[in-house]
């Protein structure tokens, strides 16, 4: 059985590690399916049923699916979810977890996660563009490989910009949230997100 470690504890806690999220990521760049998400829970003996993932999607924790085409003649085109989706299923549990209520929950991803991976995504599809218009004949050899390396240089770049995005807003919000957390536990409330688990 495979689970994430609280370090500080040493005990586990039914999440998946930093390491198996980003190996789920890399092994699916172009999405995964609402079953391929369960699934990647269920393999790992760590529970999400399709109903609960559906139930994020649509208190909007979660995304919705985009269409995406599948490979072959005439296979048609299927809902799929970014990657990062079983990544942010795995924040939501730790969440729950840690007796988030699913109103704080809601606040803390439509705060700025929402933009952020909408920036993310569209920096992809714009590069994927420019790579798709770089194949075109009108472009010598010489020039295309230029352009290619000028464009991996910049793909990354936008990585690492998005990155720090990322690390200002975890910055910016996870004070926010632990306050928010401690009015809820000082104050008595309940109205956990248990029945979501």
């Amino acid at each position: 059985m495979s689970r994430g470690v609280d370090r500080s504890a040493g005990r586990e806690t039914g999440l998946l590690s930093d390491t198996e999220l980003s190996a789920i990521e890399r092994a699916n760049p172009d999405g995964l399916t609402a079953a391929q998400v369960v699934e990647a829970f269920a393999v790992r003996n760590l529970k999400l049923s399709e109903a609960t993932f559906r139930k994020y999607v649509q208190q909007g924790l979660v995304a919705r699916s985009r269409r995406g085409g599948r490979k072959g003649k005439h296979q048609g085109s299927m809902g799929l979810y970014p990657a990062t989706v079983v990544r942010r299923v795995n924040a939501i549990k730790q969440m729950m977890a840690e007796s988030y209520t699913i109103e704080e929950i809601q606040r803390s991803f439509l705060r700025f996660k929402d933009e952020i991976e909408g920036i993310d995504r569209g920096l992809k599809h714009l590069f994927d563009g420019f790579e798709r218009e770089l194949m075109s004949p009108q472009f010598e050899v010489a020039r295309k490989k230029t352009l290619a390396r000028e464009i991996a240089d910049t793909r990354k770049l936008a990585g690492e910009l998005v990155g720090r995005i990322e690390s200002l807003e975890r910055q910016i919000v996870t004070p926010l949230e632990r306050a928010a957390r401690a009015r809820a536990f000082s104050s008595g409330a309940s109205g956990g997100a248990g029945d979501l688990l």
